[in-house]
This record gives C-alpha cells, sequence and structure tokens, in this order.
C-alpha cells in the first residue's frame, strides 16, 4: 500500500497549510477574491491570481531543508512522507483597471488566467492575462547595493568632514596662467579638508556592499489590442517560443519575443453574428507537440487541431463530443453541455473536460466518447430552475488531473471539491471541504456506476448523488463555490482557492 492511500485505495488527504485565512465574520474584499491558481513544472512554485490585478507568488520550503551534496542526504533519514510546504514569495500587481474609450466599455483588472514559462538564469517567467491583455513577467532577485562607509582619515575629518557633504568654495578668485591659483587654499574641495604636503599615503574610496537581496517584477512584453471578446484561456507550447491565447469566437497564436503581432489560427466569427450557435470557452496546448492543441465549446464539443494542416485551422482533425440520450433534451441541456474547463494528462494522452453537471475524460485516440464520466452535481439536477435564476448555472469550474494520471479533481459548492480515481473497478470518489479539517463533513456516498454509453467507448459513471442536498448530504452554498484549483505536477498535493483564502492538501 503507497503512503497517504487507505484500505480501498482511496487517498488519505491532510490539511497542509492556508493562506490568508478568514477569521469568524471576516467580511470579503470583491479585490481579494483568488481567480486564478497555477504550479510550475517543477512544482517548486506557485502562482495566484486575484480579481484586484495582483499575482501572489510562493515558493516551496521543505525540499531547501534538505539541500546538501549526494551523501550527506543518503546518511539524513527523514520521512519520505513529510507534507510539502509552501512560504510567501513575493507579489505585483500585474494588470490595472482600464477604459476602453472606443467602445465605452470598462475592463476590470481581474487575472483569468496564469501559466509558468520556462526559467532562465534563476529568473522565473510567467503569462498573466485580463480579459484583454496579456502580460509577460520576470521575477528575479536584484541585489540591492549600500555604500557601507567611506574611508577617510579621521584626523582631517572636522566639521563637515565627508566627501558626501564637500563643496568646493563657490567666491570667484583670479586664476593664474596653466591653471595657478593664488591661494594655496583652495589646491583641496574645501578648506576643511586639506591635502598634506607630501600627498596622501593611500587612496581611501566608499565602499559598496550587496549583502541583502530583493525580489523585482518587471513586465518584459505587453500583448494587447489582438482580441475583440474576453480573453478566456492562455497556454504554453512545448516548444518554449510560442503561446496561445483565446476568447469567445477566436484564437490567437503569439511569439513570446514579438508583442505587436499574432497570427489567427482559428475563428469561429460567423458573416452574420445572428447565425452564431457556440462560442470558445477554454484552449490548450498539447504537452509535448508543439503543432497540436485542443479547445472546447459552449456546445459541449472538444476540437483538437493540427497546425501543420493549414495557417487558418477552420477544419479539426478530430472531434469528441458525448452523443444526447434520446428523450433528454430540456430547456437546461445546452446551458449545462457547455465546456468551462480542459486539460491535458501530462503525457498527453488523455485529456480532461469539465461541464457543470460531470467531468468527462477522453483518450485522444478514441473519438466515439469518453472514456470516464464521473457524476459531480448530479444531485443538483432537480433545482436546476433555482440555478438559472441566480446564475449559478453558468459559474466556470476549473479541473486538473494528477502528475501520474491516476486521479482528477474539480471544485463544487459550498467551498467542497472532488477527488476521483480514474482507473476501471475503482469506486475512489472522495469529497472534501476547503477548510483545516477537509474531512469534516465526509460521509461515504453511494459509487454506482450506471449504464455504459456503449460497449465501446466503456464508460464509466461514478460519484451519482441523492437528490437535493450536496455530495455530503448537506444543504448546498451556491454562495460559497470553489472554482479554481491545481493539482501538483509530480506529487499527490492539491491548492484551491475558497474566496481569497489558499487552501493547501497532501496525500
Amino acid at each position: 500500500m503507497k503512503g497517504g492511500e487507505g484500505g480501498d485505495g482511496a487517498l488519505e488527504w491532510k490539511f497542509s497549510q492556508v493562506f490568508g485565512e478568514r477569521t469568524a465574520g471576516e467580511e470579503v474584499q470583491e479585490v481579494d477574491i483568488i481567480s486564478a491558481i497555477e504550479f510550475d513544472k517543477s512544482g517548486d512554485h506557485l502562482a495566484t491570481g486575484d480579481r484586484g490585478g495582483r499575482v501572489v507568488l510562493f515558493e516551496r520550503t521543505d525540499k531547501k531543508e534538505h539541500g546538501g551534496n549526494r551523501k550527506d542526504l543518503e546518511k539524513t533519514d527523514y520521512s519520505i512522507s513529510k507534507h510539502p510546504e509552501f512560504r510567501y514569495k513575493t507579489e505585483f500587481q500585474s494588470h490595472e483597471p482600464e477604459f476602453d474609450y472606443l467602445k465605452s466599455l470598462e475592463i476590470e483588472e481581474k487575472i483569468n488566467k496564469i501559466r509558468w514559462c520556462q526559467s532562465a538564469n534563476g529568473a522565473l517567467f510567467l503569462l498573466s492575462t485580463n480579459d484583454k491583455t496579456i502580460k509577460y513577467w520576470k521575477v528575479q532577485e536584484k541585489k540591492i547595493k549600500k555604500v557601507a562607509e567611506i574611508n577617510m582619515v579621521p584626523s582631517k575629518a572636522t566639521g563637515k568632514a565627508n566627501v558626501a557633504n564637500s563643496s568646493v568654495a563657490s567666491t570667484p578668485k583670479p586664476h593664474l596662467a596653466n591653471g595657478g591659483h593664488t591661494d594655496k587654499s583652495y589646491t583641496s574641495l574645501s578648506n576643511d579638508l586639506l591635502f598634506p604636503p607630501g600627498g596622501v599615503s593611500s587612496l581611501r574610496l566608499p565602499v559598496v556592499t550587496c549583502n541583502e537581496t530583493n525580489l523585482v517584477a518587471r513586465c518584459r512584453r505587453v500583448y494587447a489590442h489582438a482580441h475583440d471578446y474576453h480573453i478566456n484561456s492562455i497556454s504554453n507550447n512545448s516548444d518554449g517560443e510560442t503561446f496561445i491565447s483565446a476568447d469567445d469566437l477566436r484564437i490567437n497564436l503569439w511569439n513570446l519575443e514579438i508583442s505587436n503581432q499574432s497570427f489567427n489560427i482559428v475563428d469561429v466569427k460567423p458573416t452574420n453574428m445572428e447565425d452564431l450557435t457556440e462560442v470558445i470557452t477554454s484552449a490548450e496546448f498539447h504537452p509535448t507537440h508543439c503543432h497540436t492543441l485542443a479547445y472546447s465549446s459552449s456546445k459541449g464539443s472538444i476540437r483538437l487541431i493540427d497546425l501543420r494542416q493549414s495557417a487558418l485551422c477552420d477544419k479539426h482533425s478530430k472531434l469528441f463530443v458525448e452523443q444526447e440520450a434520446p428523450g433528454s433534451r430540456s430547456f437546461f441541456t445546452e446551458i449545462i453541455a457547455s465546456i468551462s474547463d480542459i486539460k491535458f494528462g501530462k503525457d498527453g494522452r488523455y485529456l480532461l473536460s469539465r461541464d457543470y453537471m460531470t467531468l468527462k475524460l477522453w483518450d485522444i485516440n478514441m473519438d466515439s466518447g469518453p472514456v470516464s464520466t464521473f457524476q459531480v452535481h448530479e444531485h443538483l439536477r432537480p433545482r436546476l430552475c433555482d440555478l438559472y435564476e441566480n446564475d449559478s448555472i453558468f459559474d466556470k469550474f476549473e479541473c486538473c488531473l494528477s502528475g501520474d494520471g491516476q486521479r482528477v479533481a474539480t471544485g463544487s459548492y459550498s467551498n467542497l471539491f472532488r477527488v476521483f480515481g480514474r482507473h476501471p473497478g475503482t469506486t475512489e470518489a472522495t469529497t472534501l471541504e476547503a477548510s483545516r479539517n477537509p474531512m469534516r463533513k465526509q460521509v461515504q456516498t453511494p459509487s454506482r456506476p450506471s449504464r455504459s454509453l456503449s460497449s465501446i467507448t466503456r464508460a464509466v459513471r461514478r460519484g451519482a448523488d441523492s437528490p437535493g442536498v450536496d455530495a455530503n448530504g448537506n444543504s448546498f452554498d451556491s454562495t460559497t463555490k470553489l472554482l479554481h484549483l491545481a493539482w501538483h505536477p509530480t506529487e499527490n498535493s492539491i491548492a484551491c482557492a475558497a474566496a481569497n483564502s489558499l487552501y493547501m492538501y497532501y496525500a
């Protein structure tokens, strides 16, 4: 049995840390609500963005404690299961509120997405975006130079005896030819600092020291004026040179070094806007194939496109969509089918999508249907009318996969998030609360597989719950929603955002 696993193979999740924890009754400021979370590839750094346009960086500290050469590490006996610890590193103002005078439109500063880029020379690089503008940031430690002392001869330092304070006499004096002077006293900087007749025995200079370092965030590039609609996604390419940005109708390809030009590679805008039937909701580059990317739509479909086929990718190479069950269509069918987030697995073989009701796992080699379907909000189906009235039905929940691809996770209401095991035969469906005691409301939920879509898809549905209550059997709160979460790339550790608080868990 692996560390952190229970008898049934399900992970036992434990609280690790919290940043920005609220006290009882404390009111949350709108600008402090977290709107984006992202680990870097190493998992040693974590970035969050908020509605106030700020980016906050955290760095891992527990790895550094065991630094040293290999022999020392081999002699050191410490538990491998020691939970990851992060500390606050720095923060900076990424975006400011703007106003589009041509369209009379306010552009809020809220950070929509953060993506880490390749680090170089000890500096960290990342992309952040609000609704209209993408920025490329460099965060680096800079040494603070200070003048520690000025080596002067104490016997000569009287009165204003400091080189910085010394002044040249301003009274005009008659000069002789070739720089001669009638008054010998004016051969020095001031009357207080006289050069001795035999000259200075040793040259004395200010001493500059660099004992302190300061983290400086500098905006290297600004990629603006390329989107008419709100940007919902940015994604780095595996080539390390390019990235994509997606809005409701277009996907643009950028070079990191060129900020004044981008290439439009996907355009779903119809000639007549009245003919518009679907919009782009999310886009992601393949983790290893630099020519492949996927984007999802509000109709519940995912398209895989190959940049080698044509400059404008109007035609997809593969289409992933789940066929509607006969007689199941209702007023809410299209709304709840809209995909809010897609994520590739680490190896690029599987693709995870999140719609309002479910998580779906797709094999990119099999477009007949999802490999697995995980029920997240089935218990809310009787309440869809209420959720439509208060606009909660349009909430955009994110999803993530574990680094080994064995598990998937997504958020829900009442500050809950759910973790599912994805292998056939497993019944792992854990519900956790974003608090210091994640298992506080945990109850066993029935995990019943439903009928598979077809013998070809081998779809498995798990985690369905009793109607009218949340996943823990409690009345759910649609005002407290856990939209953003991220899985550590190499360990079973999850970071999730509950309003302005960042919670971290490990297993």
